[in-house]
């Protein structure tokens, strides 16, 4: 069964992407679904027109992740869509935060997104299409979120890098690369109303990420950006230093 496989699908980004993948990719016959949250999960499948198979688990925990591997390995589906969207982020200052919280960014937005890949690229045909969901944080470090910003750069590199290596199986990767959206992301994050940055930069609706970047996958563009001024971002951020660019992006 041609099957999409989405991490973080329960809600935010995840669930729009969730909504628009048959629009974009028709040939999909079936979702894997993966969060924590059942509850959200079986909602979201409820008003979806095609198959879901739902897995709750915690993908930076081991038996999450042994999980999800094992029922990839005991139904084989035909991966042609992967959408690692799971990801965490925390506003604060690194020496002031408990490190617990750090290094469970560094588990979710780097090691369950690296362990999802390799777990489902023995499963993906040629033409499949690998989105990961960077962020606008991965072309500037920014002070008070360090650790966000260098797993975010990580996934954007290792996207980059990965679909240069899988050219020869015709698999495309492309690394999404947003800025700040309403959605939760910002209250779990700790960013509303605790940063003047955050509060002047200009949002783009998570249904419109969610679709340009099914579609930047589709053309199989190797790295998509939505909205004009993180555009420009990207472009300014190519080609002025980082420590300059530093206290202009500093949150």
């Amino acid at each position: 069964m041609i099957t999409a496989v989405i991490t973080g699908a329960s809600s935010g980004l995840g669930r729009e992407l969730a909504l628009g993948i048959k629009k974009i990719f028709p040939e999909i016959e079936e979702l894997w679904l993966v969060a924590r949250r059942r509850d959200r999960l079986e909602e979201l499948a409820a008003g979806l027109d095609v198959r879901c198979e739902i897995i709750a688990a915690d993908i930076t925990a081991g038996d999450g992740m042994a999980e999800l591997s094992r029922r990839i390995a005991e139904k084989k589906p035909e991966i042609r869509l992967l959408v690692n969207n799971a990801g965490c982020g925390t506003l604060g200052n690194f020496d002031g935060m408990e490190i617990s919280g750090q290094l469970n960014m560094v588990d979710l937005n780097i090691r369950a997104l690296t362990a999802v890949t390799r777990v489902a690229l023995d499963f993906m045909p040629e033409g499949g299409n690998i989105i990961n969901i960077s962020s606008i944080a991965s072309f500037v470090p920014n002070a008070r979120m360090a650790v966000y910003c260098a797993s975010k750069s990580y996934v954007r590199a290792f996207s980059r890098a990965l679909g240069m290596e899988l050219r020869g199986r015709k698999i495309a990767v492309t690394a999404i690369c947003p800025g700040p959206m309403s959605t939760e992301f910002l209250d779990v994050a700790g960013i509303n109303g605790n940063s003047k940055t955050f509060e002047k930069l200009p949002r783009v609706p998570a249904a419109k990420v969610a679709m340009g970047a099914l579609r930047a996958a589709r053309k199989r563009r190797p790295v998509y950006t939505p909205g004009l001024f993180y555009k420009f971002y990207r472009v300014l951020s190519a080609v002025v230093p980082d420590t300059i660019m530093m206290w202009f992006a500093r949150t």
